[in-house]
């Protein structure tokens, strides 16, 4: 057990070889204010190792955990040393500590930690994790961007050998006062039913470029390329995976087979009954049926199905797309 009061604080602080000079409460919702400076030693010039003398402090305002319910603000003083070699080109520096805070951070670097666990591991909002440390939520979200992109660029082996790869278009979010749609592009280890990246766009070249980013090793082990049947992507795959088999996946196949039995349904309404469908009508009727999976009829809804086709489809086109949507698609 810790008995030394300037140990006990560090502990409590959490921030390694600090001085805790005082503790501000504004009181009410106001975050409290701890203030720290560093205990190193007076360090040598890089350059030309002379001793550097100290230009004083600078405080920084960083955002830390919360504690006691309430927001911490961590104003940091720190050192100002400069070199006394008139012919060293260091000049004069700000003291930096990744342990504390990055350069240029606005959160210290266990707040960081923490709101990147609470974001990317938990899914909690980032506005939700911003309120609890009474910052904005671009101050959240900005250092987990910085501290996620930290962790998947260490973690290389968190996708292995890929033999099926797919890629499939996403709507990111609507951008600006009139909710321009921005898309985004999902890859995919089809196999490992794991998702890889995402890439901003949906065009060839945004995939192709991505693909081209991997080692070659890595690509040239894809044996199976999926899509959804648009163009674009297929031109990705032409260019960087030409040896790879290109797969269309069911459910863009079934959604084709859909939208055609649709269509001819559509036509043979207008040309029988000279109208849209209405509620009456007996393709409009089974609408529904048509595009349902056969083992997911019922008896009941076969028997349906055969006379309201006889009675609204007198030349068996609805039919004959209903048959081979579902057996050569």
């Amino acid at each position: 057990m810790e008995a030394d009061p300037t140990r006990m604080c560090e502990l409590l602080v959490g921030l390694g070889e600090v001085d805790l000079v005082g503790i501000g409460d504004g009181g009410g919702d106001e975050p409290l204010e701890v203030v720290i400076r560093s205990r190193r030693p007076r360090p040598t010039c890089d350059d030309c190792g002379s001793r550097l003398w100290s230009k004083g402090y600078r405080t920084v305002v960083l955002v830390d955990l919360p504690a006691f319910g309430r927001p911490v603000r961590l104003r940091w003083r720190k050192r100002r040393w400069a070199c006394p070699n008139p012919g060293c080109a260091v000049g004069s520096f700000v003291e930096q500590d990744p342990g504390i805070g990055p350069e240029r951070a606005l959160l210290t670097s266990r707040a960081a930690r923490w709101v990147t666990v609470q974001v990317g591991k938990l899914g909690r909002p980032v506005d939700e994790v911003a309120t609890e440390l009474g910052c904005g939520w671009h101050t959240v979200n900005n250092e987990v961007a910085r501290w996620g992109e930290a962790l998947l660029e260490a973690d290389t082996s968190r996708v292995g050998q890929v033999e099926a790869v797919g890629v499939d278009e996403t709507l990111f979010w609507r951008q600006g006062r009139w909710r321009t749609k921005v898309w985004c592009t999902s890859v995919v280890d089809v196999g490992g039913r794991q998702l890889i990246d995402i890439v901003a766009g949906r065009t060839a070249e945004s995939a192709a470029r991505w693909f081209r980013s991997q080692p070659v090793e890595w690509r040239d082990g894809i044996r199976w390329a999926v899509l959804d049947m648009s163009g674009p992507y297929r031109t990705a795959y032409d260019r960087v995976l030409p040896n790879a088999a290109q797969v269309a996946d069911p459910f863009h196949v079934i959604r084709l087979a859909n939208q055609r039995l649709d269509e001819v349904r559509r036509r043979v309404q207008n040309e029988t009954l000279g109208h849209r469908g209405r509620k009456h009508d007996p393709l409009y009727r089974i609408r529904r049926l048509l595009t349902s999976a056969s083992e997911r009829i019922s008896d009941r809804g076969r028997i349906r199905l055969r006379g309201l086709l006889d009675a609204g489809d007198p030349h068996g086109e609805v039919e004959a797309a209903r048959f081979r949507g579902f057996w050569v698609l």
